[in-house]
């Protein structure tokens, strides 16, 4: 059997994921139920045509395809936040990356949402851990660990032809849905992605104050570009540093209407990140924050979201001293709305998401703050409160069925649900493993198993 007679099987084995399926009246009762914000004892979830029918505790309607869900958990889809689920198969083979916009004159208008592989592998294995929709962006200098560029060079040569460097911005991210064997994209171009602290003060010449410089002189641009479009598509405006797509691009960010994410770790940096913030009327999502606790309350006061991994604790450099895996519970006690990420970069490891929130939980985030920040929270942070990470009448019926409590680590995805569309339970690594372990066509050679 070779690879692609294995895709195909997995194909064929998704096939109860049809959207035929996707239309069918579908009550999961007796379970546990998680609606991501609230707990129901013994609670019946209807689905039917890719929404959330009802959530409740009254019987199955009739005519439902009833799923027995006692001594179970229901709990919505989680979301892989900061993640390059479907841009990056292989991250050191550059022809499978599409997150990372290299040598190129285009910065702030990279949209990753063109790249996205709806029959990625990793998509089944993030699935298996209960993840249904994820926050792609792309890669960029100081970003987590799989889809960042540790080597600024990578930007060498960029910005001939009076373009400047796109290392400034990275581009633009996408929300997606992993439901199998289909269009996967569900908004492009949800946040402009930056970075700060030690990464943007290299990319900026070698020092902080330089990037908030820069940035403040873009933003400046982007808005004289904004007011003058027909004197600069008739050559009757100044030079600008950006092209046309990247100012175009940039608009929203510059009146507010879309969020900046900032990659930033330091509590100074964060510090200044919020002064810009406020000075310029940009709105900021803090990605990272690994001394977010230090400044708490000035986050809080600021409304200002968190994107963390509440178990990063051990110093990698300077701006990461104050790490501790307190974080999470620091920052929700201050009101600070979180969300929780996945590992290296949330691709082959997105599934490691509820482990974390667990881990957070451990270290003193309460149980239903933890659940939220990667359910509900996401959705509110970028745009989508009330269409997906909920169970609730009208939201996407991205629905889980846990064997036990789904931070857990021993508990299983047994059912899944992704726009009302039931989920093959398997992924390449289980075919591989099916298929030398059972023996038959495409198995080891005779000579292997003698």
């Amino acid at each position: 059997m070779r690879l692609r007679t294995l895709i195909l099987a997995a194909a064929s084995a998704a096939a109860l994921a049809s959207p035929a399926l996707a239309q069918e009246l579908t009550a999961i009762t007796g379970g546990r139920v998680l609606t991501g914000t609230s707990v129901i004892e013994n609670g019946t979830v209807v689905i039917q045509n890719g929404r959330v029918v009802s959530v409740g505790t009254g019987a199955a309607p009739s005519g439902a395809r009833v799923i027995d869900a006692r001594g179970k958990v229901v709990a919505p889809g989680f979301v892989a936040v900061d993640s390059g689920l479907g841009g990056s198969e292989v991250s050191s083979v550059g022809a499978s990356d599409d997150l990372t916009n290299g040598a190129n004159s285009i910065s702030a208008s990279f949209d990753v949402s063109w790249g996205l592989d709806p029959w990625s592998f990793t998509l089944p294995v993030a699935r298996l851990g209960g993840i249904t929709r994820a926050i792609v962006v792309p890669g960029h200098p100081g970003g987590s660990g799989g889809h960042n560029h540790q080597d600024d060079s990578d930007f060498a040569g960029v910005g001939d032809g009076g373009f400047q460097s796109p290392s400034l911005f990275a581009g633009q991210a996408a929300i997606i849905h992993l439901a199998e064997g289909s269009d996967i994209l569900v908004k492009p171009r949800v946040a402009m992605v930056a970075p700060f602290g030690e990464a943007g003060a290299g990319v900026s010449g070698g020092a902080r104050g330089a990037e908030f410089v820069q940035f403040r002189e873009t933003l400046a641009e982007v808005r004289l570009y904004a007011r003058n479009r027909a004197a600069y598509d008739r050559a009757g405006l100044r030079d600008l540093s950006l092209s046309r797509a990247d100012l175009e691009a940039l608009i929203p960010v510059a009146n507010g209407t879309m969020p900046l994410i900032v990659t930033v770790h330091r509590a100074a940096d964060i510090q200044q990140v919020l002064r810009l913030a406020r000075e310029e009327g940009v709105k900021v999502i803090l990605d990272g924050a690994e001394e977010g606790w230090l400044v708490a309350g000035q986050i809080a006061a600021a409304g200002v979201p968190v994107l963390l991994n509440p178990i990063s604790n051990l110093p990698g450099s300077l701006e990461t001293r104050a790490a501790r895996m307190q974080n999470a519970a620091a920052l929700d006690a201050a009101g600070v709305l979180i969300a929780i990420k996945g590992n290296e970069g949330s691709i082959h490891r997105a599934r490691e998401t509820r482990y974390n929130a667990g881990n957070a939980v451990s270290h003193g985030l309460p149980y239903d703050a933890a659940i939220e920040a990667i359910t509900v929270n996401p959705a509110k942070i970028f745009g989508m409160a009330g269409q997906f990470g909920e169970l609730r009448p009208g939201a996407a019926a991205d629905v889980v069925i846990w064997s036990g409590d789904p931070l857990e680590p021993l508990s299983l995805a047994e059912t899944i649900f992704v726009n009302g569309q039931e989920q093959a339970p398997t992924s390449r690594q289980f075919l591989l493993r099916d298929r030398y372990r059972t023996g038959g066509e495409g198995a080891m050679p005779p000579a292997y198993s003698r």
